[in-house]
């Protein structure tokens, strides 16, 4: 019988075949523009403002699928696949998706809570008992000479999978910011690469101070991993194979997982510019040609722009797709409903912005105005640390995926490519 190690080994070499034997899925339907109520010329503004940022060697290229009213309206591809190669790049272009990983392991985690197999409220130790003695790391300053020194107090409650699930975990991430806490990530060597499991993972990062105490504030961090780990402790197998038994091979995405170890996949990596592979303190864009024993549930996967469509068209359509019902509808309003309220404070890095709130896996949109952004009340959206990005708007009947790697714009032009996208809007 293979051990758990030599199963996850498996998985990660050879996982596609299993992927190739299961049933093809249906590609997504496909309409003309102006037949589900966008402008043929307003959208092809996107693709010449893309090529214009290629052309000025801003990027290296880029891939974005608009899908309305369940069919796929606009697809454009720009630019190069890898900037020091001709290949040009194309719909089935392989990206490192990073944070977009989060939705799909939250998705999966409200299937399995679905099925009775694991509890929201719940206090994480249940399910990886080396959380039960966490401590939060309290900042205190001496008035006399500003040194800082940490003060490990015990948490006023459990942090839950549902914090997990909403980033309010007291988690964080150590390549943002310079607090103590961070700093104790850092010189642990939380998020530097290294050939561990994610039980492994999950353990050492309970041996750290909480940044917060739990349920209190929003702060962007290791939550999905942890996550990711309780997965696989309720359903005893690694991360990959819980998402491609729930969610990515009856769905078709047959290009998303945590490593590209065959060849002829490799050779359709998207990579990024030689001096555009910083995504945070200490932190570079990785290489997951190489399988390892760690899978990120927080941002480890490739995806393509096809597979995740697929993904968003499931979710816009209420949980289901081509016949199979993947999430109940009732399910998916929690999902995307904010979760924060007023009750959770947002922290320093405040990443769903203005006028958005989080529900479980998804910054969630509160109303029309307010944020800077032309979407609508109730659209839910994440990105990329890479650059990918992705929104799904119900009240308009759209999704839309941005595929590109270039760490240095993966903000500014999320903001652009909405703003140009609703401009096409028509009815």
């Amino acid at each position: 019988m293979r051990s758990f190690m030599s199963w996850r080994r498996w998985i990660a070499a050879a996982g596609f075949l299993a992927a190739s034997a299961a049933t093809v899925a249906a590609e997504l339907p496909r309409a003309k523009p102006e037949e589900v109520g966008l402008s043929s010329e307003r959208l092809a503004r996107v693709g010449q403002w893309l090529q214009a940022e290629v052309d000025a060697g801003r990027i290296p290229g880029a891939v974005v699928v608009v899908g309305r009213n369940g069919k796929v309206a606009w697809q454009q591809s720009v630019g190069k696949l890898d900037p020091a190669r001709p290949d040009p790049m194309a719909a089935d272009s392989i990206f490192r998706i990073y944070s977009m990983t989060k939705p799909l392991v939250s998705v999966a985690t409200m299937m399995l809570a679905e099925e009775g197999k694991l509890i929201l409220e719940a206090p994480v130790a249940r399910y990886i008992p080396s959380f039960a003695n966490v401590k939060v790391g309290v900042e205190k300053v001496d008035p006399a000479t500003g040194a800082k020194t940490l003060e490990l107090v015990a948490p006023r409650r459990p942090m839950t999978v549902q914090d997990l699930l909403r980033h309010t975990s007291g988690l964080t991430y150590g390549f943002f910011g310079d607090s103590l806490v961070k700093k104790a990530y850092l010189d642990a060597g939380i998020g530097v690469a290294g050939d561990f499991t994610n039980a492994e993972f999950a353990d050492k990062l309970a041996t750290l101070p909480l940044h917060y105490q739990p349920g209190s504030t929003w702060d962007y961090s290791y939550s999905t991993d942890v996550l990711g780990r309780v997965l696989e402790v309720v359903t005893g197998q690694p991360l990959l194979a819980v998402l491609r038994t729930k969610l990515l091979d009856p769905l078709g995405m047959r290009d998303t997982s945590f490593y590209v170890p065959e060849p002829a996949r490799q050779a359709r990596l998207a990579e990024p510019l030689a001096d555009d592979r910083v995504i945070g303190a200490g932190a570079t864009i990785g290489n997951p040609r190489i399988p390892m024993k760690f899978e990120s549930g927080g941002g480890g996967l490739v995806s393509t722009a096809r597979d995740y469509s697929r993904f968003l068209q499931m979710l816009l359509n209420g949980g289901a797709l081509d016949g199979r019902r993947y999430i109940s509808p009732a399910t998916l309003r929690f999902m995307t409903s904010d979760q924060l309220g007023t009750a959770i404070a947002p922290g320093p890095l405040y990443l769903p912005g203005a006028g958005y709130g989080f529900g479980l896996g998804f910054a969630v949109r509160r109303t029309d105005g307010e944020a800077a952004a032309t979407s609508a009340a109730g659209e839910y959206n994440w990105g990329g640390a890479g650059g990918t990005a992705f929104w799904v708007d119900p009240r308009n009947g759209m999704y839309v995926v941005f595929m590109m790697q270039s760490p240095k714009q993966r903000v500014a032009y999320r903001s652009v490519l909405r703003n140009m996208v609703y401009a096409a809007v028509e009815r």
